[in-house]
């Protein structure tokens, strides 16, 4: 963990640089170099709706960044919990982080142990089922038939893993129902099943998803459900968790509509980080939504009044407060 975030700071220091270069070049006169800040959000892999994300959120504040002065820039990271234990010590300053993850550390539950007090909601973005993908030629057509085959878990630190472990536990289980548990990374995980490395993974994650498309172009790879009794006590026990359809016909090879549950991402920051930063970055995104909504199609079903509401598992940071009390988005 501690060469983790010392490898982000020095990518940070080395975007910090980029950035001073393009602020004198681009900066008018009448700009101050003094009032520029620079703000970075943890993400996911680069194939994960949780970069592009990342970026669809940083591009909409960097468009006006000559009038408020606040750069941002993006790092892919591990996952959710890599992007709360960052935020803790204060190598980022936004993550996208599991709803679940995000109740979990500010409470201080399950993986973390001690809460997050100063943990801080901005807004939600998009539904997260948790989505098993099997290669067609392992057999299985449902969770059960999974026993004893290769599976990928996910890499430790992200969110889906951390999901995973929790469905394993509500059926009385654990890794060793697999053959093979592995940890591969989500940018892995897929051509590890086409290769026939793995017979299956799971992957918590927006749709429509490269991660998922690629598998199912290349190998035929099937999307199969997640539902049971186990399930139903998760969504019941949680209030963070729900159950959902991934809809048929995103990919190819999956005409129907396939039965799960899942979690929201949410954007989170720490109580600390500037009123004035976290205030335009929602104005940023929120006076700009159609657009935001535009840039990836896992966005596309979006509204705001949701997004202020669901799957905020900490307090509003008073940035995301004062712009939302502002627009009648919250009394």
């Amino acid at each position: 963990m501690l060469n983790n975030l010392k490898f982000m700071t020095s990518r940070r220091l080395m975007a910090l640089f980029g950035a001073v270069a393009f602020g004198m070049v681009a900066y008018t006169p009448t700009g101050s170099w003094a009032q520029q800040s620079f703000i970075t959000i943890g993400t996911g892999g680069v194939m994960g709706v949780y970069y592009a994300a990342g970026g669809a959120i940083c591009r909409l504040v960097n468009k006006d960044r000559s009038q408020h002065g606040t750069h941002c820039t993006v790092e892919s990271t591990g996952g959710s919990i890599f992007n709360v234990n960052a935020l803790k010590a204060k190598e980022l300053d936004f993550g996208i982080v599991q709803s679940d993850v995000g109740y979990n550390a500010y409470h201080g539950e399950q993986q973390f142990e001690q809460p997050f007090s100063g943990l801080r909601s901005v807004f939600s973005l998009h539904p997260e089922p948790i989505t098993v993908v099997v290669n067609p030629e392992s057999g299985a057509e449902s969770f059960e038939q999974l026993k004893g085959k290769r599976f990928n878990v996910g890499n430790p630190g992200s969110g889906s893993r951390a999901s995973f472990e929790q469905l394993l536990a509500a059926m009385d289980l654990d890794l060793d129902y697999f053959s093979l548990a592995s940890e591969l990374r989500p940018d892995e995980h897929g051509k590890a099943l086409c290769d026939g490395k793995i017979d299956g993974f799971v992957y918590g994650v927006g749709h429509p998803s490269a991660n998922i498309q690629d598998p199912t172009n290349t190998c035929r790879a099937k999307i199969i459900p997640l539902q049971g009794p186990a399930v139903d006590a998760l969504v019941s026990d949680h209030p963070y968790y729900a159950q959902v359809e991934i809809a048929g016909g995103l990919y190819p090879e999956n005409p129907d509509s396939v039965p799960t549950y899942g979690v929201l991402a949410t954007l989170l920051t720490r109580e600390d980080v500037p009123v004035s930063q976290v205030y335009q970055l929602v104005k940023g995104v929120f006076e700009n939504f159609e657009d935001f909504k535009r840039l990836h199609p896992a966005l596309a079903q979006l509204h705001k009044e949701q997004i202020v509401a669901d799957g905020l598992t900490a307090p509003l940071h008073p940035g995301a407060e004062r712009y939302f009390k502002e627009v009648g988005l919250l009394d």
